[in-house]
């Protein structure tokens, strides 16, 4: 029932109508009501006990690593005005590019607060109420060219939906984008049903300008998902990090070129539900995703691997009966480096590099919508060695998280605010 009005509160803008239903209060003593984390050196936040009853972390540090405190930090909210933000790209003058997922809108806003009214350029593409508008980054030479990739889904005139990569030019002068051009279309296109569950879209451009973008395995009905396994099917791109060239074209490098049965643009598959997406300094893809019931995950994501869903689950399904087999590992499938159990739903992923936070340099950014936060993970040798959360005295859900060009962190709430963390 929960999983329905979530559903129908996430369309309802696509109605026409006003404002999203409420989401439904958890029931007492349910054990997904998220609890105030307990700050508690040396001990977990969370002293709940997992959802998967049968579940043990498959090695030292894979989950529960203890809360650990090493920076006092002040917030600051840039602004209020916002509505339904999805990400942010910091432009060179010190402004911030936002998407807002639907209506979907690009809005330029300034560190004072002030922002633009929404970029024109994109009806050429679809409606703004039709159009769902998702992640947004500067290609390298944008200082140049002034060119954004960003991703988004629509309504097709089937019905249908999946998720898109897109270039345009923007035009801060003249307040629009330009030159609007699609060049990845997901395969393949899904049912309506599915508008706006699970649809990935979090881009990272590598260092030799090709692009990375996660795709969510669109799981609108959770019994033909597990039967069908698409995320585990390589002819179709759900489920999926697909790998194209700036033109959209599968990268050279890519795994599964040479095979005529299966998408060339797949990097890496097995993926449920990626919200979170960065590259470290160093190359290293880090993906966080959403579980079923239990069982979030930090990836390292990797060519040509296979992360597992829905084989393997350090979760449960929603009304707390196994998933397939009900198994967490399995020869060939890899494990997550981190997970969460109960879930925190994560969001938007962050890699800390900046000075007014030495401490945490290297430290990975989570976001999270049930667990209403950021997440601080420190990472030693590959691993998870302590975890703090952060902003859970708001109460807010958090949608993404950036580390800015001054070393600020800058965060994003599902409903309306741009938040700015510095040094207390």
């Amino acid at each position: 029932m929960k999983r329905i009005l979530f559903a129908a509160a996430l369309l309802m803008p696509l109605a026409g109508m006003a404002q999203e239903l409420p989401r439904p209060a958890p029931t007492p003593g349910d054990s997904r009501e998220f609890p105030t984390p307990r700050m508690v050196e040396g001990q977990y936040w969370d002293a709940r006990p997992p959802e998967k009853a049968d579940d043990k972390p498959l090695f030292q540090q894979q989950t529960r690593a203890p809360y650990h405190k090493v920076h006092d930090y002040r917030v600051t909210t840039v602004t209020d005005k916002l509505h339904l933000p999805w990400s942010i790209a910091f432009l060179l003058d010190g402004k911030m590019l936002v998407t807002e997922k639907y209506p979907a809108h690009f809005r330029i806003v300034s560190a004072d607060g002030s922002m633009t009214e929404p970029l024109a350029g994109l009806a050429d593409l679809a409606s703004a109420r039709t159009l769902g508008l998702l992640d947004v980054v500067l290609a390298p030479d944008f200082p140049k060219s002034h060119r954004i990739y960003f991703s988004f889904f629509d309504t097709l005139p089937k019905g249908n939906s999946n998720t898109y990569l897109a270039h345009a030019v923007l035009d801060q002068v003249g307040n629009a984008v330009h030159d609007v051009t699609v060049i990845y279309r997901g395969v393949p296109e899904l049912p309506m049903q599915n508008f706006s569950m699970k649809q990935g879209g979090r881009i990272v451009i590598a260092r030799d300008g090709t692009i990375f973008m996660t795709v969510g395995d669109r799981d609108g009905n959770r019994k033909a998902d597990y039967d069908q396994q698409l995320a585990q099917k390589l002819d179709v791109d759900v489920g999926k990090i697909i790998h194209v060239t700036p033109d959209g074209l599968p990268a050279p490098n890519n795994p599964f070129l040479n095979r005529s049965d299966v998408r060339p643009e797949i990097w890496a598959y097995g993926i449920r539900s990626p919200e979170g997406f960065v590259m470290a300094p160093d190359g290293t893809l880090w993906e966080t995703e959403h579980g079923p019931r239990g069982g979030d995950e930090l990836n390292r994501i990797q060519r040509g691997k296979n992360y597992g869903w829905p084989i393997i689950t350090h979760g449960v399904d929603y009304p707390g009966s196994p998933i397939g087999e009900g198994i967490v590992a399995k020869n060939g499938l890899e494990q997550p480096v981190y997970y969460w159990d109960p879930v925190i739903a994560p969001s938007g992923l962050a890699f800390y590099k900046g000075k007014l936070f030495p401490r945490w340099n290297g430290n990975l950014l989570a976001g999270a919508l049930r667990g209403m936060g950021v997440y601080r993970l420190e990472v030693k040798n590959g691993k998870i060695v302590a975890e703090e959360p952060l902003l859970t005295d708001r109460k807010e859900r958090i949608r993404d998280v950036r580390v800015g060009p001054d070393g600020a962190v800058y965060v994003l709430t599902e409903q309306k605010a741009l938040l700015k963390l510095t040094p207390n």
